[in-house]
């Protein structure tokens, strides 16, 4: 077998060779010239076995376009069967804190308890609802006050009015009228002090109580499937032991002290969270109760100190010598 090359094309000739005459070269003058390159066929045989050996080493492509429905295979690392031994886990542990929460409740079932840590977080509860009972008081306090200001506010224009229109009792109504809006500014300053203390109030109780409460409710139930997991271990121990009920006693003890620990930090963080919050609440308390007592105090202070001045102006004004028109029944 002979590879031949002709007109810039590759053929295959089996069984006879057959030879072709070198290709010319057309002069400018009409004239043709023969190419005296002998080792042409050489030279085309090596290039077209590089060119087959290049090809061999390329991979084949498809060159069909993609279309139609993809399927995108899932993850293997997380199989069906591991999903559904996580279901039956949850499924068994949820089992096993509701009986014991119902056990609990009929008092069938015993429960593991904290003295000191159950007392300060039932006292922290009673605390957390006088709180919240002190703060609408003071906050209906505070909407009645503002109401009493608009009033005395109205009833002091009032005043007013009349004393540019009864010349005869213009210092009577104007003391009045000095009187109802001394009263109303300091009432509404008064207001002001008493929406703070509201304010910073809800704030402890909604916010920094709250977040304790949603703590200690956690721990709770913490503390459900801890007792839950405890009993189980002991039905367990109490039941005869063979090789098929060893594999579930060391199970059990596994989860038992593995719940246990988790028990336990949650206390013990439980307990810290408790006794700041007792720091930190009765520091906040100190501070606005005191503030407080003084925005009341300046509050009747000043009006007492307003109304003693203006009693006395008063007494000033009707002890003087009345220097108006005589009654018609004098004239008469």
């Amino acid at each position: 077998m002979a590879v031949v090359e002709q007109g810039g094309s590759i053929s295959m000739a089996s069984g006879t060779t057959e030879e072709e005459t070198p290709p010319k070269e057309v002069n400018s003058d009409g004239n043709c010239k023969e190419d005296n390159t002998a080792e042409a066929p050489t030279e085309a045989t090596i290039e077209v076995t590089m060119e087959t050996e290049k090809s061999k080493d390329l991979p084949a492509t498809s060159q069909k376009p993609i279309s139609g429905t993809v399927v995108v295979q899932g993850n293997s690392n997380t199989p069906a069967s591991e999903k559904l031994q996580r279901v039956r886990s949850w499924s068994i542990s949820k089992y096993k804190c509701t009986r014991q929460a119902l056990s609990e409740k009929l008092g069938r079932g015993s429960r593991t308890v904290d003295l000191d840590l159950e007392r300060r977080l039932e006292l922290l509860k009673d605390n957390r609802q006088r709180y919240d009972h002190m703060t609408k008081l003071a906050q209906t306090l505070a909407n009645q006050l503002a109401q009493l200001t608009v009033t005395q506010k109205s009833l002091g224009d009032a005043f007013s009015e009349l004393s540019v229109k009864s010349p005869s009792l213009y210092a009577e109504f104007g003391m009045n009228a000095e009187a109802q809006r001394f009263l109303a500014k300091s009432g509404e300053t008064l207001t002001e002090a008493i929406n703070t203390f509201t304010s910073d109030l809800n704030t402890l109780i909604n916010k920094t109580i709250e977040d304790t409460m949603s703590n200690a409710r956690q721990y709770e139930a913490i503390r459900i499937e801890y007792d839950a997991y405890r009993v189980d271990l002991e039905d367990l121990n109490l039941g005869p032991r063979d090789p098929k009920t060893l594999p579930k006693l060391e199970q059990a003890q596994k989860n038992f002290q593995s719940q246990r620990e988790r028990y336990e930090k949650v206390r013990d963080d439980l307990s810290v969270k408790v006794k700041l919050l007792q720091e930190n609440k009765v520091k906040v308390l100190h501070n606005h109760l005191w503030l407080l007592h003084s925005a009341v105090a300046a509050h009747s202070l000043s009006c007492h100190h307003f109304l003693v001045q203006n009693m006395q102006q008063a007494g000033e004004h009707f002890s003087s010598p009345d220097t108006g028109t005589p009654s018609w029944l004098e004239k008469s």
